[in-house]
């Protein structure tokens, strides 16, 4: 029988669910929860010592538009305009200034739900060759929609995109609408990490033989690495990298380590920093620190056997989409620090790191701009986010004068 002593009842679920302790004390309670009143104690005294920081804003918010279509992904150009991928399906190019224009060329893509036209990536030869890559829901005939990888040319005469390919599509569309994913990271070495939902099909997250519910790692062209974990076995699609994930909406390498580190959606609870490594199992619908929608519980506990622990939680969700490690000279305090934007809580999130180990989380921007959907540090310096919106915001943060 699996152990359940860290699976509290719904009552005391729901209570957990409305404090807001951060995740390293929810992993000493859930140790704690089997010791009867001693456990709540000690619970109780770690929650009152060791709270979230709410930090003073000691930067300045340049707010460059706030015409962006439901905003999802940015990229930097060499020239210093920007690309935004908008979940409707169009590609905007703004300019430093603000200057918002909208490329053509864009295929269709299932805009709903949570699905539409989601990442984007520079090539890693992108000042010869102009080549993009994006992530979006790509729409089938019979009204199913599945995770994509497709690459296109930036025409900077024509204001336009040409040449659009797909590349890679997941091997079951469904007609769900939601956790596509999806980021997308170029790892340096020819090959590119893509993370896809379970398609809200919990148990597909477990299926080798699924691309739901993992991370994918391509090559540039769509085809498999073949030093990838799982590449000639029977039963396993030999793009995944890894298994377990439940909605993975933020990605980025170390800048050091060139390591993955992924965050991702819990249900009611349970949202997750991973660094994902080859072949391993992170255990979504298995074991989780969250609950389902219902309070009910998911799975089989927190722990089991072979499958891994995430780096970080929340409990409650803040729903995180964005992820990116601040390595800048515009903020040497941040140098190292990890940040997530929260869709739900409305906030920026910087996570210190001591080596892999997350010691410390501070709050920014509560409920100021709405939901963060994307997270990246500029080749300035800067920290820029995306609001997710129908007026969704280019923010630009930067020291105080």
């Amino acid at each position: 029988m699996p152990d359940r002593t860290d699976i509290p009842s719904p009552e005391s679920a729901k209570a957990m669910i409305q404090t807001h302790s951060p995740a390293s004390i929810r992993k000493r309670f859930l140790s704690f929860a089997g010791s009867g009143l001693l456990g709540l104690g000690m619970m109780a005294f770690t929650l009152l010592q060791s709270p979230p920081q709410t930090q003073a804003q000691d930067f300045d918010v340049q707010v460059l538009t706030t015409e962006l279509k439901r905003p999802w992904g940015l990229a930097f150009l060499p020239d210093g305009d920007m690309l935004v991928t908008e979940r409707n399906g169009t590609l905007a190019l703004v300019s430093p200034d603000g200057t918002v224009n909208r490329l053509d060329g864009v295929a269709p893509v299932a805009p709903d739900g949570q699905g539409g036209l989601l990442d984007i990536a520079l090539s890693p030869d992108f000042a010869r060759d102009q080549r993009l890559y994006f992530s979006y829901s790509r729409p089938f005939s019979n009204g199913e929609s599945g995770t994509a990888l497709a690459t296109a040319v930036l025409d900077r005469t024509g204001q336009a995109i040409t040449d659009w390919t797909n590349l890679f599509t997941i091997n079951r569309p469904t007609d769900s609408g939601r956790h596509f994913g999806s980021r997308l990271v170029m790892r340096g070495d020819g090959t590119l990490f893509m993370t896809v939902g379970d398609r809200a099909d919990r148990d597909r997250a477990q299926d080798p033989n699924d691309h739901a519910g993992s991370i994918l790692r391509l090559n540039l062209d769509g085809s498999v690495p073949e030093d990838n974990p799982f590449v000639g076995q029977d039963g396993y699609q030999p793009e995944i990298w890894s298994i377990g994930h439940r909605n993975p909406q933020g990605a980025a390498l170390h800048p050091e380590t060139g390591e993955l580190w992924t965050v991702e959606h819990g249900a009611r609870g349970g949202d997750e920093i991973n660094k994902p490594e080859a072949g391993r199992n992170y255990g979504w619908p298995v074991i989780s620190y969250g609950r389902h929608y219902s309070y009910l519980p998911i799975g089989e506990g927190t722990h089991k056997e072979g499958l891994e622990q995430p780096r970080y939680y929340w409990d409650p969700s803040i729903a995180p989409s964005g992820l990116s490690f601040y390595h800048g000279d515009l903020f040497p305090q941040w140098k190292g620090s990890l940040f997530v934007g929260a869709l739900k809580d409305q906030k920026l999130i910087r996570l210190n790191l001591d080596g892999d180990e997350i010691i410390g989380e501070q709050i920014y921007l509560e409920k100021q701009y709405g939901r963060i959907r994307d997270v990246r540090q500029g080749p300035d310096g800067a920290l820029w986010l995306l609001t997710d919106s129908s007026k969704g915001r280019l923010l630009r943060l930067v020291p105080k004068d």
